[in-house]
Order: C-alpha cells, then sequence, then structure tokens
C-alpha cells in the first residue's frame, strides 16, 4: 500500500502581500443630513408652557403697572408746595385753622409753634393717607376690570382649538364621520389631541364603510340565487301535472323565498340610507306622504284600516326615493300594527320653527314607554316572534331611522294613552 507524506503547510503571506491583494474599502460617505439636536422638553411650545409664559408676563406688566401708578398716587397725595400753618409778618400769624386755638393768648410761645406744626402735619398725613385709599381703591377696581377682560380674550384664545375640537365632535356625533379637525398651529396637548381624534375617526370610518360594504355586497350576492329560487318554484307550480303535495310545498317555499328577498331589500336599504347623502334636492313631504298612503291604500283597505291625511307643504333638501321610505315604512307599520276593528293611521306635513315635520299616528295594541327605543333596533318587534309574522322583516323602523340621521333629523315615538304610537319625524328645511 503506498503512502502519501502529509502536505507542509504554507506559510503565512506578509503583511506588505495581504495589504496589496486585498485592498481596504473606503468607508463611503453618509449621504443623509444629520438629525436634528433635541429639543429640550420644557422648551417646547406645550399649553402649559405659553400659560406659564403668558400669565408670568400679565403678572410682570400688572406688577409694573401697579408700581408706576402707586408711586404717582404717593406723588399726589404728599404735596411738597403745601404751605406752613403759621407766617411771620412782624409777629407770628397762623394760616391754618388747627392752630387758631393757640393765638387766643395773644403771645406765642415756641412750644406752640411746635405743637401747631405737629398737629397740622399729622392732619396733612390723615388726608394724604385718605386720599392715597380712595385713589388706590379706584385704581384697583379699574386694574381689575382690565385684568378680567384681557384674561377672557387671552383665554379664549388659547382654549380656542379646544372649542373647534367640541365642535367638530358634535358634527361627528350627527354621523358625519369623514370630516377631520386638521389642527394648525403650535405643536401642544391641543394639537396632539386633535391629531389622535383624527386617527379614530379614520378606524372608524373605514370600520364603518368596510361594514356597509359587506352588507351591500352580501345583499347584492344574495339576490341571484334567491331570484333563481324564486324563478323554478313558480315554474313548477305552472305545472298542471305536479300533484297537490308539491303544490303546498311549492306554495310553502315561495312563501320563504319572498320573506328571504324581503330581508335582502331591507339590508341593502338599511346598508345605503347609513351611507352620506351627496346628491340633495328639495323634496316635499307632502308628496312623499302622498305617494306612501297610495301604496298602502290596499293593504289598509285588507285590513280594515281607515287612512287619514292633513298635508301642508315642507320641502326639505334631500334624497326622495329615501324620504318616501320613510313615510311609506311608517304607514305600512301602522296599518300592520293596529286593531283588528276600527282602527285609523293619520298622516300629517307641515313646518314648525324653520324646520319640516312628518307625523305618522294609529290605534293599535299598548306599547310600554320603555319598549320604544328597542323599537328602532334591527329585527325587533312588540311582542312578535321573529319567525313565522306577515308583518314582515323587523328592518322597518331600524331603516326610517337610518334615514332621517342620513338627513340630520330626528325621529321619536310616544305612546298613545288608548293604544298604537305617536311618530314624529323632524329633519332641517
Amino acid at each position: 500500500m503506498t503512502t502519501f507524506p502529509p502536505p507542509r503547510p504554507s506559510a503565512p503571506p506578509s503583511n506588505a502581500v495581504r495589504r496589496s491583494a486585498v485592498p481596504r474599502p473606503v468607508p463611503p460617505k453618509p449621504a443623509w443630513d444629520p438629525p436634528p439636536p433635541p429639543r429640550i422638553p420644557w422648551l417646547r411650545p406645550t399649553i402649559r408652557f405659553r400659560l406659564t409664559v403668558l400669565y408670568g408676563g400679565m403678572f410682570l406688566m400688572a406688577g409694573i403697572l401697579l408700581v408706576a401708578l402707586i408711586y404717582w398716587l404717593v406723588a399726589r397725595s404728599v404735596d411738597v408746595s403745601s404751605p406752613l400753618p403759621f407766617r411771620f409778618e412782624g409777629t407770628v400769624t397762623f394760616t391754618s385753622e388747627v392752630c387758631q386755638k393757640y393765638a387766643d393768648g395773644g403771645t406765642v410761645e415756641q412750644s406752640d409753634l411746635q405743637r401747631c406744626t405737629a398737629e397740622y402735619m399729622a392732619l396733612q398725613r390723615e388726608e394724604a393717607l385718605d386720599a392715597l385709599l380712595r385713589r388706590s381703591l379706584l385704581a384697583l377696581l379699574g386694574l381689575t376690570v382690565a385684568a378680567f377682560a384681557f384674561g377672557y380674550g387671552m383665554a379664549g384664545r388659547v382654549l380656542h382649538p379646544l372649542g373647534r375640537i367640541t365642535r367638530m365632535a358634535r358634527s361627528v356625533a350627527g354621523a358625519e364621520l369623514h370630516r377631520r379637525i386638521e389642527l394648525d398651529g403650535p405643536d401642544d396637548e391641543l394639537k396632539e389631541l386633535a391629531d389622535t381624534f383624527d386617527d379614530m375617526l379614520d378606524r372608524l370610518d373605514r370600520s364603518f364603510d368596510s361594514q356597509r360594504r359587506f352588507v351591500a355586497n352580501a345583499s347584492h350576492e344574495l339576490r341571484t340565487p334567491l331570484a333563481i329560487n324564486r324563478t323554478l318554484l313558480e315554474v313548477q307550480l305552472a305545472d298542471p301535472q305536479a300533484s297537490p303535495d308539491v303544490q303546498q310545498l311549492g306554495k310553502t317555499l315561495l312563501a320563504t323565498n319572498e320573506r328571504s328577498e324581503q330581508l335582502v331589500e331591507g339590508l341593502l336599504l338599511l346598508a345605503r340610507s347609513e351611507n352620506e347623502l351627496t346628491d340633495r334636492k328639495p323634496v316635499d313631504l307632502a308628496e312623499v306622504a302622498v305617494q306612501a298612503l297610495e301604496q298602502a291604500r290596499s293593504e289598509a283597505e285588507n285590513r280594515g284600516v281607515e287612512l287619514r291625511s292633513s298635508l301642508e307643504t315642507a320641502v326639505v333638501q334631500g334624497n326622495g326615493v329615501l324620504l318616501e321610505r320613510i313615510a311609506l315604512n311608517l304607514v305600512q307599520n301602522a296599518v300592520r300594527y293596529n286593531v283588528a276593528e276600527n282602527g285609523w293611521v293619520s298622516i300629517s306635513s307641515g313646518k314648525s320653527g324653520g324646520q319640516a315635520v312628518l307625523e305618522v299616528s294609529n290605534t293599535g295594541p299598548m306599547v310600554p314607554g320603555y319598549e320604544v327605543d328597542s323599537l328602532f333596533e334591527p329585527f325587533r318587534r312588540l311582542r312578535t316572534d321573529r319567525t313565522g309574522s306577515d308583518k314582515g322583516v323587523g328592518l322597518g323602523l331600524s331603516i326610517v331611522r337610518s334615514v332621517v340621521r342620513a338627513h340630520g333629523g330626528t325621529i321619536a315615538a310616544v305612546p298613545r294613552p288608548g293604544g298604537g304610537l305617536d311618530m314624529r319625524v323632524v329633519i332641517p328645511c
């Protein structure tokens, strides 16, 4: 067997050879600007810092003004040109009533002059202090009024962004999620609050918009299979050779399919009514009410319900189709949830306080006051099962409330003493 000696290790290259073989790369020069120096936290123009500077400056100005005013008042009160209470004209003559009592003896002693001077100076001091006190009180009153006025103006200027945020929050509460504050100005706590509020509105707007799109898309997707089922059932029912059992089953399935179609249409309309109205036109609520009465008249006659109307012109800016849906849903609910005999439904329209009003009243079962708010929730009925009802799918009042909110209005329901409800819709003109 042939063996080979182990290879000899090669000598490591010298430093000169290694540096020449592998040159060191030169580090590139940075192409970015150096970061700005960090700001001192207490020098950041926050509201606390600004209020500190503002009130400190106001206190300094008030102190300077007060010192100058006191100096002027003291200079006015202590008048060095006040005459002496006596004068020398060969004899001593007193010029002040305070010292007249010392002239009764005829001879004026040095002690009398000293006592007269002391009493006169005390009187002058008392009068000067009284005048200084009166003028100081008047000056203090004037400075107080000026300080309150100046402070009120400065506080309003500082809190103006907060009022803007509050107004925006109120508008957002009226379902205007597309609006933003976009507060400009110094980078203080109020700007941080406004930016945080804008971020929250962005997330809420995206969430609600995705939810509405999902409901609308799902409703559209469900329309096609329901339409196919209805067509197949109608074709089967039209077959004269179908057995009675098949006919009865087809009618039951057709009624169930029709109910599902109504539910899908209601969901689609609910999703549409919650969107922002971009196309607004003048719409008369009286005409809307007439159309609703005509569409509900046949059902009212079948149920033995009398329709009454008292309509006056009330023009609003909105979507005519959606406003007609308000009146139609209210009238249909009033007809369906009514008494068995001698029932009636009354609808009226008009203006009150610069706003358009649509009212629908009806006879019907007693409605507890604590259940009124729940009637506007989806799929909620008053003492009625969710299934097996021929009075709708439970979306009528939910759609009405959404449409009213989209038009910037309000809706309220009040139970009637004898049964039924008074529904009042108020929309700005």
